[in-house]
């Protein structure tokens, strides 16, 4: 026995099963939609350079916006709830690693027999039994004892699972990461939109109040005869109109209002009063950096995660490949066992044994191999993952970079479209009042300026949507020490329980 643990000592080196490598994953060398020169109208170009985007948000210099996803980020449900993921796994790794160390367990047992029979008293003897009152024999037996067990990782089985519990644990890491990118750019998309429903709204409360001065003015010359009740008729139908649109367009603000209260966990009336408030526009960078499509490997959390699991299913197979080896088990006690409790620890009552076994399985019905095959096959199915997870990445890199450049030279035609459409609203309305212009000709400016005025704020709420995509397909949200990454912090402490 001396000389084989040494020998099993040193077979505990070898560890079955594929060592990982991660993928060499080939992506273009360079973003094919950069917006540059002619390209970007609004002087906001967008460079290869790379950039720090953990806060990108901070780059519109809204207070309220940084506030709301500094709280979010602390108590969103679905955030706590991947920080929670992250402890479970780390517990994970104990057990896994558990598997590969002694485990000692500890006995202790007190018993009494009373019997009155003949059998009971011939056992009982006169060491540890006795006539007792009644007439019978009291047996009284008293036993303490350890014994540990180790089963040798002669093969790296357990290893191997160690391995696979750590990449799963660094996997739920990433996914709680990608869920803070997720959370900044959803709550930044539903606040932006909030805010651009509140400017429609304004908008179009000006334009019903000038739509009714016009009202008022066509009336006072009906009234001098100057024109029929016709003009009247349709700037009044042309006003009620306009100021239709405010409460459906309150409606929206109201949900996008909920929406934002219950990313942050809270109740969906709770932020009323802290959204109606009035906010600056948003401000719009002068540059943009976004890198280079192989940084997307580095910084999105979903293609880390992806390429975490893909080790976790390489180290499986390993798990699977030791399942076929030999377990060698080595097994060992010492126990004290006696009548009186007394002396039960005297030398006279010590017991001790060890043990030595291996295990090798013959046949399992071809179970193990197709254990491995499985495995394999999880493997691949990670790889594809893997794979899927990058090209959607420099996909979402890629429309979001196309879009943003389309709505730039969008926005540039609609400004123009606005400045033409009020001057020829304005130049009608004083025709009008000097009876040099019919009313059709009012009509149609007013509700071609109204039109482009909404038309040009709505392609406004799109380019800085169409940012935030773009910030959240870079994969920008966290940070590389967690100082900013709140939602991490908090995976580190239990948060309060029901």
């Amino acid at each position: 026995m001396k000389k084989t643990l040494p020998l099993l000592l040193l077979l505990a080196g070898c560890t079955v099963g594929p060592d990982y490598h991660k993928p060499d994953m080939q992506v273009a060398p360079a973003f094919r939609d950069l917006p540059t020169g002619k390209d970007a109208p609004l002087s906001r170009p967008v460079a290869a350079a790379p950039a720090d985007l953990s806060a990108w948000w901070t780059i519109f210099g809204d207070k309220e916006l940084e506030s709301l996803i500094s709280r979010a980020l602390k108590a969103n449900p679905d955030l706590l709830t991947a920080a929670s993921k992250v402890r479970e796994a780390r517990a994970q790794e104990v057990i896994a690693g558990a598997a590969g160390m002694p485990q000692v367990n500890g006995s202790a047992l007190a018993a009494r027999l009373h019997s009155n029979s003949n059998l009971a008293s011939k056992i009982g003897g006169g060491s540890g039994g006795g006539s007792s009152s009644s007439g019978g024999t009291d047996i009284q037996l008293y036993s303490l004892g350890f014994d540990a067990s180790w089963e040798i990782d002669i093969f790296g089985g357990v290893r191997r699972g160690v391995e696979a519990a750590a990449a799963n644990t660094e996997a739920a890491r990433w996914q709680m990461r990608d869920g803070e990118v997720m959370l900044s750019a959803e709550i930044a998309e539903d606040y932006f939109t909030l805010r651009n429903l509140q400017a429609r709204i304004a908008l179009i409360g000006d334009e019903a109040q000038r739509q009714r001065g016009t009202y008022d003015l066509a009336r006072a010359k009906a009234r001098a005869g100057l024109v029929t009740q016709l003009d009247v008729n349709q700037q009044s139908v042309l006003a009620d109109t306009t100021a239709a649109q405010i409460p459906q367009l309150q409606a929206q603000a109201r949900v996008q209002e909920h929406a934002i209260a219950v990313l942050m966990g809270e109740d969906p009336e709770a932020m009323e009063d802290e959204l109606e408030r009035a906010a600056p526009s948003a401000t719009i960078p002068a540059s943009l950096p976004v890198g280079l499509p192989s940084d997307l490997l580095r910084r999105r959390p979903d293609v880390r995660a992806a390429e975490r699991k893909l080790a976790s299913a390489t180290a499986e197979i390993g798990v699977a490949v030791a399942d076929l080896y030999p377990k060698f088990n080595l097994l060992a006690g010492l126990s004290f066992a006696g009548n009186h409790l007394g002396s039960l620890l005297s030398g006279d009552n010590l017991g001790e044994f060890g043990l030595g076994s291996i295990m090798w399985p013959i046949f399992h019905g071809g179970q193990g191999h197709a254990n491995i095959h499985a495995k394999e096959e999880e493997r691949q199915q990670a790889y594809y993952a893997y794979r899927k997870a990058v090209l959607g990445a420099v996909r979402d890199a890629e429309d979001a970079l196309t879009r943003y450049a389309g709505d730039q030279r969008r926005l540039v035609s609609l400004d123009a479209a606005v400045a033409a459409a009020q001057s020829s609203a304005q130049i009608a309305q004083a025709q009008y009042r000097v009876g040099l212009a019919t009313y059709d000709a009012v009509y149609t400016a007013q509700a071609s300026a109204l039109s482009a005025r909404d038309a040009a704020e709505q392609a406004r709420q799109a380019y800085v949507t169409d940012l935030v995509s773009l910030y959240k397909a870079l994969g920008g949200g966290w940070s590389e020490d967690c100082n900013a990454c709140t939602a991490s912090a908090s995976a580190d402490s239990s948060p309060s329980r029901p």
